[in-house]
């Protein structure tokens, strides 16, 4: 894939501001955002960060239709963005409004111009803490070129936003960034063991833990620690209690 160089340098001074003292981390993602359409020329680009329940959230894209997808990955927990995130790998849909295996997202996206979608993780350490998510706005193949370079972007921001979550620049969304860190693995057994008890795929897996952390208005990662230590969600003890009764 062949790169402007002169984009390239727009977008890496942009990336640079991420640590600087008094800049603000959300706008420079949503410039980042922004360069990336520029850069790469798809029709739309944003990023989403894991939240205080540990969910990806929406938190910068280039335009509307970018920041439509996110919401409706957080909403419906379905999507290549939601599945980069939860299983730290780099995930691609042709066109998501035809995917069988995201009914809901491809219902809420159909009228909105997002059909080809690739969602990489964007790590702190080693940690998954969110995602960088690309589109176009036709059915489209990803190549193994265009990968490799959104790839080598997404490095970038991950060394970036470090930088500005060490500085301590990140305000609000430092904290939120380190529940993430701080839970990540505990969320992983958790999925891990769902997987290995209920014959799972990862996802349904993961969205288990979310709903049974919604429904007891508890934490995901105090839920799924719960679960391996128990071997049971709050909600099953609860359906229990109801059936004893």
């Amino acid at each position: 894939m062949a790169i402007d160089p002169d984009a390239l340098a727009s977008s890496l001074r942009r990336l640079a501001t991420l640590g600087q003292p008094g800049s603000s981390v959300v706008e420079g993602l949503r410039h980042v955002t922004e360069a990336c359409v520029d850069l790469f020329g798809v029709s739309g680009s944003g990023i989403m960060l894991a939240d205080e329940q540990n969910i990806p959230r929406y938190v910068a894209a280039s335009d509307g239709p970018g920041r439509l997808l996110e919401i409706a990955e957080s909403e419906t927990g379905q999507g290549p963005c939601t599945e980069a995130f939860v299983n730290n790998a780099v995930v691609a849909s042709t066109d998501v409004t035809a995917e069988p295996r995201w009914p809901d997202l491809a219902k809420a996206l159909r009228p909105h111009g997002v059909r080809a979608v690739l969602g990489l993780p964007v790590r702190l350490g080693a940690v998954t803490v969110g995602t960088l998510d690309v589109f176009y706005d036709r059915p489209h193949i990803w190549q193994d070129d265009e990968c490799q370079a959104l790839a080598r972007y997404r490095d970038v921001i991950e060394s970036t936003l470090s930088a500005a979550v060490a500085a301590e620049n990140a305000g609000e969304l430092a904290a939120q960034l380190q529940y993430a860190l701080d839970y990540r693995v505990i969320i992983e057994r958790g999925v891990g063991y769902l997987m290995a008890r209920d014959g799972l795929d990862s996802m349904t897996a993961f969205n288990r833990l979310r709903r049974a952390a919604r429904d007891t208005q508890s934490k995901i990662g105090d839920v799924a620690q719960r679960l391996v230590s128990s071997g049971r969600l709050p909600t099953e003890d609860s359906e229990s209690r109801r059936s004893a009764e």
